[in-house]
Parts: structure tokens; C-alpha cells; sequence
């Protein structure tokens, strides 16, 4: 299939690519800078979505980035990254005169309300309790279409694990150096996924006509804590992981507001992702993070 990447050069986009190639797809990022295989955001202004027979958006500021301060200005950067590129592409399928078969955005379960008791599905309510909830539920209405000619898909994630980026790579120094451990009290939960399963839950919403609605994007190993990460990253490097990253240190870094993504959390279960028939290549911590650091 001809499938349309917004976003296509970031962590994700580049993993994703890289699946899809090797099963035969063909590729074409959207991005700001113009190159072989990529259109720029401006030429899909001008010209409209190109023929293709999927588009999947996974444009957007990274919110975690520890050296942006947590202010107005970035607040809106993160805002209009996600909601401005969501609304191009689904405006853009919206008036395609050939619109694609499927169109897939990947949000965030920050759309689920931070609990230490609270289980949730799919179907759970939330996205209205603070920034980043009403976050996703603006990213997911831009994304909206009209009628029913293209399956639409959303798969919130969980926090990614991969190689060369995402969460990992700002947390390998201080482990591999012996100076990790829980983020505050570690008791809260961490929903987290692998990247090559997060890559293959979007082929497979693209390449099975079934697949439709919301997906958690979340490893099925879903009580995990942020302390039992902590303790499974450290022995996936031999190294002792006991040192917890006090709460104030967290939000003097990142900001009270933006802080909680890492003090709270949430116990997502990917329910209809597993009752689509998707299979895990990593279903569990350890071997993930074996995966990711060896």
C-alpha cells in the first residue's frame, strides 16, 4: 500500500518506516524540509493529499523535551504541533477526490485521569481533567471525518521504549553510571510499550480492514510500576537501581504541570488492541528492555 507519514522522520516515524518497507509498502513523509520521499507540509496546503491508500499522522512537539522550560509559549507549541498537522491531513482527505482507505492518528493514554486503584480500557471516559487530557481530546477531534469512506483509527500510547530515543534515552546515563531509580514514590503505574510493537500495531490497523475506533497503544504487561521499571532497567544493564529521583527534583525540572506525566500514572489496558489479534513481539518488560539497551 501507498502509505503517507506525517511526522515520518521523529523516533516513531523512523521505526514504522522501517516496518512497512520491509513489508512491502511504499512511504511518504510530510515534514517541514523538502527531500526524496517527502512532501512538505506547504505543498499538501497547496496541492492536496497525494494518492495514497493510508495516512497516519504522528507529528508533534516532544512534551518531555527537558530542555524546553514548561511556559505559554511552549504549551502552544505542543498544542498546535499536534492539533494544526491533524487538522491539515483530515482537512486534506476530507476534499481528496480518491480519500485513502484508512487514516490513523497516534495520541496519548493521558487521556486517562492518574489513579493508583482505576483500570481502563478503550471505552473508559476521560480527557477532561487537565492539560493534557483536554490535549487529547482536541488532537482527537481534529482528526475527525465526515461519512464513513475511510476507516479511521487512533491508538493511544504508551510510553515508548526504543532504541536511539524516546524515554530511554534520557534515562540511560544515570543508570548505566549506577545512579538510577523509581521516579518519586514509584508506586505509580507505567504504562509503557515497546517501539517495535507500537510500529506494529499501526501496520496492523493498516493492514487489517477490521481494525477501526481507539486502541491503547500499551504493552499487555499493564500493572506495571514505575519502581518495578526502574528495578528491570537496572538489570537489564547489571547495574543497582535503588536511588528514587525525588518528586521536587521531577518538577523543578519539568514544571509542576508536566511534572505529573512522570509522578502519576495510569493502568491502561490494551483490551481491543489484543481482541483485534494483534501479537505482541514484546509482551514483557524484561525482555524489552533487553531488547533496547543490548
Amino acid at each position: 500500500m501507498r502509505v503517507l507519514v506525517g511526522g515520518g522522520t521523529g523516533f516513531i516515524g523512523t521505526a514504522l518506516t522501517h516496518l512497512l518497507k520491509a513489508r512491502g509498502h511504499t512511504v511518504t513523509w510530510v515534514s517541514r524540509q523538502p527531500g526524496p520521499g517527502r512532501i512538505t507540509w506547504n505543498e499538501l496546503i497547496r496541492s492536496g493529499l497525494p494518492l495514497c491508500d493510508v495516512v497516519i499522522n504522528l507529528a508533534g512537539e516532544n512534551i518531555l523535551n527537558p530542555l524546553r522550560r514548561w511556559n505559554e509559549t511552549f504549551q502552544k507549541e505542543v498544542l498546535t504541533s499536534r492539533l494544526d498537522t491533524t487538522h491539515l491531513l483530515a482537512e486534506a482527505i476530507t476534499q481528496a477526490a480518491h480519500p485513502p482507505q484508512a487514516w490513523i492518528l497516534v495520541t496519548g493514554v493521558a487521556y486517562y485521569q492518574p489513579s493508583l486503584t482505576e483500570e481502563y480500557d478503550e471505552d473508559s471516559p476521560g480527557g477532561d481533567f487537565d492539560f493534557f487530557s483536554n490535549l487529547v481530546t482536541k488532537w482527537e477531534a481534529a482528526a475527525k471525518l465526515p461519512g464513513e469512506s475511510t476507516r479511521q483509527v487512533v491508538v493511544r500510547s504508551g510510553v515508548v521504549l526504543g532504541r536511539g530515543g524516546g524515554a530511554i534515552g534520557h534515562m540511560l546515563l544515570p543508570f548505566r553510571l549506577g545512579l538510577g531509580g523509581p521516579i518519586g514514590s514509584g508506586h505509580q503505574f507505567f504504562p509503557w510499550i515497546h517501539i517495535g510493537d507500537l510500529a506494529g500495531i499501526l501496520t496492523h490497523a493498516l493492514e487489517a480492514d477490521h481494525v477501526q475506533g481507539v486502541l491503547n497503544g500499551v504493552a499487555p504487561a499493564y500493572t506495571t510500576t514505575n519502581a518495578e521499571f526502574a528495578q528491570a532497567l537496572g538489570a537489564a544493564l547489571g547495574r543497582p537501581a535503588f536511588i528514587p529521583v525525588p518528586s521536587t527534583v521531577v518538577q523543578a525540572v519539568f514544571g509542576r504541570e508536566r511534572a505529573t506525566m512522570l509522578l502519576e500514572g495510569q493502568k491502561v489496558v490494551p483490551r481491543r488492541t489484543l481482541a483485534t489479534g494483534y501479537q505482541y513481539s514484546f509482551p514483557e518488560l524484561g525482555a524489552a528492555l533487553k531488547d533496547v539497551v543490548t
